[in-house]
């Protein structure tokens, strides 16, 4: 006979013979190794991206992320080199109600003149970002994103004619917004931008006017004057993204004609 020292086994009785001993200790094994229902899944997060954006114009340059989830506890981000650089986590109510889904973050955007391209690029490697994280049940969340060090170089702006340290004046309505089309990175080498955006704010936040232009369209948008009013101050952003998604900005502001 064979005994347990705890007195006990998980098959349930106090002793066995070796043939049963064999057949148990099987059945366990493939017990331990199957799934289960609880914390057994890997689930891939449905849309996970790393970006660099750089503002031609205030010359800044910084990184954003965004995640999703139809629901997480924790989540977190690992560099190239298996360093962390992101980490966030679900408690109390917000984890009582389910945790988290999606998640964007953006980083502080020093100028170039406090940290070069050089020293960012250290920061932020190029290579493949792993998004890693778990479910309230226990499930694994995954994804990997590739980041690159291509930025496009900066959108120069044709109209409304740009004047130094100044709004262009007396707009007409509607306004155009023209821009030459983005053939380099900032660092003077062949691109072929993967679309273009537009973005027209006033004081108005929630009137701001965002379109987004496929690369071989024109390169420029009319503001329709349903969105415009006469005698206001208004800023633009047109951007152009590459393919993997690192954009690059360039500002410019108007006042509209009229009373």
């Amino acid at each position: 006979m064979m005994y347990f020292k705890s007195g006990f086994h998980p098959c349930g009785t106090r002793e066995l013979n070796p043939r049963v001993v064999v057949r148990c200790l099987s059945a366990l094994a493939i017990a331990i190794a199957a799934p289960t229902a609880f914390g057994q899944d890997k689930i891939p997060f449905p849309e996970a991206r790393l970006i660099i954006e750089y503002n031609a114009s205030a010359r800044d340059i910084g990184v954003q992320f965004f995640l999703d989830a139809e629901e997480w506890q924790d989540v977190r981000i690992l560099d190239p080199l298996d360093n962390e650089i992101f980490e966030a986590t679900a408690k109390g109510r917000l984890l009582t109600q389910g945790g988290g889904t999606e998640l964007f973050l953006e980083s502080v955007e020093p100028e170039r003149r406090d940290l070069t391209l050089t020293q960012f690029f250290a920061n932020f490697p190029a290579g493949m970002y792993r998004f890693r994280g778990n479910t309230p049940e226990g499930d694994r969340l995954y994804g990997n994103v590739r980041f690159t060090h291509v930025i496009p170089a900066g959108p120069v702006i044709t109209l409304p004619v740009p004047v130094e340290d100044q709004c262009t004046a007396n707009v007409p309505i509607p306004a155009v917004i023209a821009w030459n089309d983005v053939t380099t990175t900032i660092k003077g080498q062949p691109l072929e931008v993967d679309r273009y955006e537009v973005i027209v704010e006033t004081e108005n936040e929630d009137a701001n006017f965002d379109v987004h232009l496929p690369a071989g369209s024109d390169t420029s948008i009319t503001v329709p004057s349903e969105f415009l009013e006469p005698g206001t101050d208004y800023v633009f952003e047109v951007l152009a993204i590459e393919a993997g998604g690192n954009q690059t900005i360039s500002e410019g502001c108007f006042a509209t004609s009229g009373n």
